[in-house]
């Protein structure tokens, strides 16, 4: 059961993990500071869809079920509804492209709002 535990919380952090590169722009819009952590994880984030790269939480979830028992899969609530969201059927490498073009995209506008709002603050009248 400990192993179950385990990967379930892997899956939480990989599942935070895209949350925080897909809006942690939203946060360093209020905290700045926080860029210094939410840049990195984009251009992580970004590269993994890019290149159809494998995550290495990915691999350690999977290590973590098959230590535990499990197939695969698990029955708990967290794998029965965060497994389709992190890894839905029919995701191609074509698809993980568009991904990340989408998390640049994103995150792109969101910083360059947050840039022009800074300037605009810093421009004299």
């Amino acid at each position: 059961m400990g192993y179950r535990v385990m990967a379930d919380a892997v899956l939480i952090l990989h599942l935070g993990f895209i949350l925080w590169v897909l809006l942690g722009a939203l946060a360093v819009w209020q905290r700045p500071w926080l860029a210094l952590c939410h840049l990195p994880a984009c251009v992580w984030g970004t590269l993994v869809e890019l290149n159809a790269w494998l995550c290495p939480l990915t691999p350690l979830e999977n290590r973590l079920r098959q230590w535990g028992g499990e197939a695969g899969i698990g029955e708990s609530f967290i794998a029965h509804y965060l497994l389709p969201i992190l890894y839905p059927t029919g995701l191609t490498p074509a698809i993980q492209w568009w991904l990340g073009v989408i998390v640049v995209a994103l995150n792109g506008g969101l910083y360059a709002a947050m840039l022009y709002r800074r300037w605009q603050r810093r421009r004299p009248d």
